[in-house]
């Protein structure tokens, strides 16, 4: 189970998966490539440079939605359990940041090569946050995220650019799914119970 902590669970876990990979192989000779989890104002131009670096593949999350396939399924298991249980699909821009084209190249590729190898995140692979609360739900060890290439229309991805602070750059959109965001405590549903109306004939 999952509590509120998972969507920051699973850009961490991104995070720590390609920087682990480019640790094990730097995409650009003698240079250091880091992976970094950003959010809006990390792409403003004055920012980029402290907060991305030079050589950095950037995983920004713009978007989350219900998973529609599980959706009604989870729906059934919390009218079960008396939880809630919110199937969701986070879409990340995965962004590539260079001094030239061909490095800007090398890190996107070891970055998908890296996610093609390894793109299921669950068991260690998973990261747990620290959560202030001890009773939060957090992930199972047979819980698991796919990490999967978004099929978006390149019109769409543009309009999404036009809504940064960031002019366009070789950018390439992935979706974890399904992460699950569960509630807290259960409610209990009462029982159903019969109502008894004694007819009372005169006459």
């Amino acid at each position: 189970m999952s509590g509120y902590s998972a969507i920051a669970a699973v850009g961490r876990s991104i995070e720590r998966l390609l920087s682990q990979a480019f640790d094990e192989r730097q995409p650009v000779p003698n240079r250091s490539a880091r992976a970094v989890l950003v959010r809006t104002d990390d792409l403003m131009p004055a920012n980029q440079p402290t907060a991305i670096g030079q050589y950095a593949m950037s995983i920004f999350l713009y978007r989350v939605d219900f998973n529609k396939a599980m959706r009604a399924a989870w729906s059934a298991v919390g009218n079960a359990d008396g939880r809630g249980h919110l199937a969701l699909d986070l879409h990340y821009l995965l962004t590539a940041w260079a001094d030239n084209a061909e490095h800007e190249h090398l890190i996107l590729g070891r970055a998908m090569q890296a996610i093609e190898y390894t793109p299921i995140l669950s068991g260690p692979l998973l990261f747990q946050p620290v959560v202030a609360q001890a009773d939060e739900p957090t992930a199972t060890p047979t819980e698991a995220v796919q990490l999967a290439l978004e099929e978006i229309s390149t019109e769409a991805l543009m309009r999404t650019f036009d809504s940064l602070p960031t002019d366009y750059r070789l950018t390439v959109p992935y979706v974890a799914r399904v992460v699950r965001v569960d509630t807290l405590r259960s409610r209990v549903t009462p029982p159903v119970t019969d109502a008894q109306f004694p007819l009372r004939v005169s006459g």
